[in-house]
């Protein structure tokens, strides 16, 4: 096994480069395994550093000359770039290099994705172009020149000529080079056109090979949405005459903002209603979203350095976060919000990846793409906007753009316009940014006379590194219920400060039910005692539908850890409780199918880890399986009278009312499959017309165990959609039974249609087993060995993806001792292959040091 990780790099050593560049020229001619990249960069030396030779990134690059002023030079070359004595005084750097996008596998920097060449260069793919000073403070003017037999030659900026067989572009904005972005290929387009609020006509183009043009609609009007609401809410608008949506069939990353140019993952932007489900629809509409606010968040302002990488990715998901809630329901994106952050970012936060939003180092950057960084750096956000105030921080925002437009940024630079214009002192909400892990806030309550009084303690567990945490700023939303469910005190925001505060109510005339943390207000876990009937009237009655939704999932996991580890039956009030939340119509039909899933069987898992038990994945499984058999018969009159309610007549569109509708239907029609063996979903799947209800109806005959038919008949349906044969596959690995889960995931790897060079099939199968929780964990080991085993064949052909990968094995130290044995032996067996890479050498490291 290997001794150590490779060395971090420290926030504390940070030092501004040795020069400024005021322009860059790159001329591109396109071979696929012999490209000539020639680079003329102007550069002057920085005032703001200190004297030193020149030392520019670069990897895997085959030098053929350089020059300085016209003269040739000679560089030191080495692995990571190279080193070259300059003037004392601006001067002009040329060079050549060779690349081989056809060999890069790696999909970072300039690389074929059958027959077209893109590029992808965040976080550090640029050095792998050519020889720059690869790092977000250096910000440059590009004029890129293509040279190639491609029909489509795509740069950032503006085209500024074109003839044969070349293209030239022009990016007027500075930006540094990991938002370059180049695009070659035999594509068409889907145009469209979107007028500014100033009067300014804007090109539109979402680029897709020929036979992928109907699926491009939907991103469009996304896109102009996008553009539209940006003017509306934050007063920014689009600042070039062109807009380019490019989609990539290899992609590591959902989506990536390059100035202008636009690069994603194919799954993230084409859609039509036979081939994409309503949650594709909304993710589609929500990335494209926030690939365009980046615009703004993220490269008219970008990061100092990538421990600054929060500054824009959380910001630009808070963004995007608003935007969907205004274009869709906002109470069910919130609650859609919370369960993703809590079963990514709460289980990386309390085990052995935490990290803080902001790290103080890293080792591989590419690793501190996180749920850390993006969504709790979003909570960050929300929290931050709850305390000043919807106009104060409207204010802080735009003098946030006047004050940093072009900058390259820090978490220090954003705090400071809060404080300046709310005359704020943020250093304690600071802390957010600086420590690692998920505050618990345990709270006990008085009530005496007419005067009720809350009082909270705050602590934050240790974590890596970090075993002493000072108190945060917790801003805590908190509502009175009375005794008959009339709301005695409206929503307001208490501050907490300290370890340990008091809030007192005077003037309450009954014993209140509180309904605490309204809105999720903080990325915090509470702990309160509360009996399963407070949670019940809490569902019945609470105003807040987070709060709502939060009472009848505490009430679901609290009666499913008893029956863990009690043997208890499940449990009467639940099954009530939900029955009338479910039958209520009042209730928006997306809250209700939010509202009728269960607590995960991870977020069960920790939840007994964190009581004191071991976790007993197939326990969990079997109690899991039994309360849905058992809400099934509590509600086998509703099922078929909501299934039939909210069938959805009218033509397919992709809208909030209409995906409410279908998830509560396929809520139903997942109760009834309980019931009937899977006759009502065997319908459904004869009959869809839209993939949402085909994989619905698929979804629930491989539950009821009569599947096999309609996964032949789904195969030979779309056997030439790429995108839809994903859901193929990961369909059958989550919904295998956890006895054979690993065995189906190994059978899937062999069929022809498997490919571990395409990201989205790897995830879509292995990635899948990781989500099976109890087939994952399964007793006999064999799904942390077979995942290792294909992580051990993927790292020499991609090290991004397998380093994210590894994160299945994350909470490995939870279990019971055996299972530990087996997942150790496929880490340890993982870190010993030769060559491992630096990525998934410091994820595996990081989590065997557990």
């Amino acid at each position: 096994m290997k001794d150590a990780s490779p060395a971090p790099v420290y926030l504390k050593d940070y030092t501004p480069f040795s020069h400024l560049v005021d322009e860059v020229h790159l001329t591109f001619q396109l071979e696929p395994a012999k490209t000539r990249v020639i680079s003329r960069i102007r550069f002057r030396p920085n005032p703001d550093a200190s004297a030193v030779p020149l030392r520019l990134d670069g990897e895997g690059l085959t030098l053929l000359w350089a020059k300085i002023d016209g003269t040739a030079v000679t560089p030191e070359v080495d692995e990571a770039g190279l080193t070259c004595d300059v003037p004392d005084a601006p001067f002009l750097w040329e060079a050549e290099v060779e690349i081989n996008p056809e060999a890069n596998t790696a999909l970072e920097g300039l690389y074929r994705s059958s027959g077209m060449y893109c590029t992808q260069c965040e976080a550090q793919g640029f050095r792998k172009i050519t020889y720059y000073p690869d790092r977000p403070d250096v910000m440059s003017i590009f004029t890129v020149r293509i040279e190639g037999e491609e029909s489509v030659l795509l740069s950032n900026g503006n085209p500024v000529a074109s003839g044969a067989g070349w293209a030239e572009w022009h990016d007027p904005w500075p930006k540094p080079a990991y938002l370059f972005a180049l695009v070659a290929g035999n594509l068409v387009k889907h145009p469209d056109r979107f007028t500014t609020a100033s009067g300014r006509e804007v090109e539109l183009n979402i680029w897709v090979r020929p036979g992928d043009e109907g699926k491009c609609a939907f991103g469009m009007e996304a896109l102009k949405r996008s553009m539209a609401w940006d003017e509306e809410v934050y007063g920014r608008e689009y600042d070039l005459d062109i807009f380019n949506i490019v989609a990539v069939d290899d992609f590591n990353m959902g989506a990536m903002e390059n100035k202008g140019l636009n690069i994603f993952n194919s799954s993230c932007v084409l859609a039509s209603p036979e081939t994409s489900t309503d949650a594709n629809f909304e993710r589609i509409e929500a990335i494209i979203a926030h690939e365009y606010f980046h615009n703004w968040t993220g490269n008219r302002i970008t990061c100092r350095d990538w421990f600054q990488l929060c500054l824009k990715e959380g910001l630009t998901v808070y963004r995007d976060a608003q935007f969907t809630s205004d274009m869709r329901s906002a109470p069910v994106k919130r609650i859609e919000d919370v369960i993703a952050l809590r079963a990514r970012q709460f289980r990386e936060d309390n085990g052995p990846l935490a990290h803080p939003v902001r790290p103080a180092f890293f080792v591989e950057i590419n690793n501190f793409y996180t749920a850390t960084v993006y969504e709790k750096g979003a909570e960050l956000i929300g929290m931050l906007k709850t305390l000043v105030g919807d106009e104060a921080y409207a204010r802080a925002l735009d003098l946030y753009f006047n004050r940093h437009d072009g900058d390259a940024a820090t978490i220090e630079d954003w705090l400071k316009v809060f404080e300046d214009v709310t005359g704020r002192d943020l250093s304690q909400f600071k802390r957010w940014y600086e420590h690692a892990g998920t505050p618990r806030l345990h709270v006990t309550e008085d009530y005496e006379g007419d005067r009720y009084t809350l009082t909270f303690r705050q602590e934050t567990p240790p974590t890596p590194g970090q075993p002493e945490k000072p108190p945060r700023v917790i801003p805590i939303a908190l509502g009175l219920l009375g005794p008959n469910g009339d709301e005695i005190l409206p929503t307001q925001v208490l501050e907490m400060t300290e370890a340990e505060q008091s809030f007192t109510f005077d003037g309450i005339p009954s014993r209140p039910t509180p309904s605490i943390l309204r809105g999720f207000s903080a990325p915090v876990i509470l702990t309160r005692p509360s009996s399963n009937s407070e949670r019940a009237f809490l569902l019945a009655h609470d105003t807040d539908p987070f709060n709502k939704w939060e009472a009848g999932r505490a009430l679901a996991r609290d009666g499913l850890l008893s029956m863990i580890t009690k043997g208890a039956a499940p449990d009467d009030l639940y099954l009530d409780a939900v029955l009338t939340m479910a039958r209520d119509d009042s209730l928006d039909p997306a809250f209700r199918a939010l509202a009728l899933a269960l607590p995960s069987q991870d977020d069960l898992a920790q939840s007994l880890h964190e009581a004191g038990h071991t976790p007993d994945p197939q326990a969990i499984w079997d109690a899991l399986e039994t309360l849905r058999q058992a809400r099934a018969h509590r509600l086998q009159d509703l099922a078929p009278r909501l299934y039939a309610q909210y069938q959805v007549e009218a033509p397919y569109a992709p809208d909030a009312e209409q995906s409410g509708a279908r998830a509560l239907a396929n809520a139903a029609l997942g109760l009834i499959t309980r019931l009937d063996g899977g006759t009502q979903a065997q319908a459904q799947f004869d009959r869809a017309d839209n993939m949402t209800q085909q994989l619905a109806a698929l979804a629930n005959l491989l539950q009821a165990g009569r599947g096999e038919t309609a996964l032949s008949a789904f195969y030979d349906q779309w056997k030439d959609d790429r995108l839809v044969i994903d859901k193929w596959f990961s369909l059958q690995v989550l919904h295998a039974a956890p006895d054979r889960a690993a065995e189906i995931t190994r059978a899937l790897t062999e069929h022809p249609d498997f490919t571990p060079r395409n990201p989205n099939r790897f995830r879509a199968t292995l990635g899948a087993l990781a989500q099976n929780h109890a087939g994952f964990h399964h007793a006999s080991g064999a799904g942390y060995a077979l995942l290792a085993q294909w992580l051990k064949t993927l790292d020499p052909i991609n090290p991004q993806t397998t380093a994210r990968m590894c994160t299945a094995f994350e909470t490995w130290t939870r279990y019971d001792a055996a299972r530990q044995d087996k997942a150790r032996d496929a880490l340890e067996d993982l870190l010993d292959l030769d060559g491992l890479s630096r990525d998934t050498t410091e994820m595996v490291t990081r989590i065997l040091e557990a």
